[in-house]
């Protein structure tokens, strides 16, 4: 049986070094490349922590993509996404920044996409960085609403509260990083500050449901290794607010068909979560 082939839209956060581990450390999985984008920190430091992660998983065959990397942050006339066919599945996990640049350089692109994986948006109105809005569509609202409005290929969005219902337990994520690897003590000293964060956030119970570790973008890395891992899907037309004073970078979930939109996305709303925790205990092996 062939590979799945991805390319990976990162901005390389603790959470993006847990998808991507997961990714690469996927036996039928092959990323043809891994592009950097703002978000999390600033370029220059999204693609040094793509390398750091590649280094540990001893995978520098990657590497020669970072200049490729920069030279679409900086708008120059070039697309790495040209060099893929029908059969490449795309995952962002970060703003949607050099997606929609993507398009606008080359309004065939998202025609040569097998299927598009998000995570990303809202489908509550239950915001992470502002009232109404997730961080990834926060951050650049005009892409991701190019993106959700001009891409016909089958659209799958890991939403902020799909990660929330779905959060693993800390006994897990202890387990998960102390399995005494290379991979396993790199992902422990990642993580301290971002652990510490969580757990005195997840009091806050208007953003979060309870206790638990939360990876957010492994929950679309996972989705794009393996479909069994979500179980339920809602299917609407989605679109972004851009004008609300309070509602900017929102996502609009159709659920009266008022936008008559012919490509719907599947929104993922039940995951098997020991599927995940197999997939995550994997990559650190």
């Amino acid at each position: 049986m062939s590979k799945k082939l991805l390319l990976l839209d990162v901005d390389c956060g603790v959470d993006d070094a847990q998808a991507i581990m997961m990714a690469l450390a996927a036996p039928d999985v092959h990323i043809l490349g891994i592009m950097c984008t703002h978000g999390n920190t600033n370029i220059e430091n999204v693609c040094k922590n793509v390398l750091r992660v590649l280094k540990v998983c001893q995978r520098t065959e990657i590497d020669d993509k970072m200049a490729v990397v920069k030279r679409l942050n900086k708008n120059m006339p070039f697309s790495p996404f040209g060099l893929i066919d029908h059969a490449v599945s795309l995952v962002a996990t970060g703003p949607l920044t050099n997606i929609a640049l993507a398009f606008k350089m080359d309004r065939t692109f998202p025609s040569k996409l097998k299927h598009l994986y998000i995570m990303g948006g809202n489908m509550e109105s239950r915001g992470n960085v502002a009232i109404c809005s997730e961080f990834n569509f926060a951050a650049d609202p005009e892409a991701a609403y190019i993106v959700l409005n001009h891409f016909a290929c089958p659209m799958y969005i890991a939403t902020w509260e799909y990660c929330l219902r779905h959060v693993l337990p800390w006994e897990f994520f202890k387990e998960w990083v102390n399995q005494g690897t290379e991979k396993a003590c790199f992902m422990k000293k990642i993580t301290t500050h971002s652990e510490k964060f969580a757990k005195d956030k997840q009091g806050d119970r208007e953003m979060y449901f309870g206790p638990g570790f939360v990876s957010c973008d492994s929950f679309a890395v996972a989705a794009a290794i393996d479909e069994s891992v979500v179980t339920e899907y809602i299917r609407y037309g989605v679109s972004v607010e851009l004008q609300g004073s309070v509602t900017r970078g929102m996502m609009i979930v159709d659920t009266l068909n008022a936008l008559q939109k012919e490509n719907q996305a599947f929104i993922m709303t039940k995951c098997d979560v020991e599927k995940l925790k197999q997939l995550m205990m994997s990559a650190l092996k």
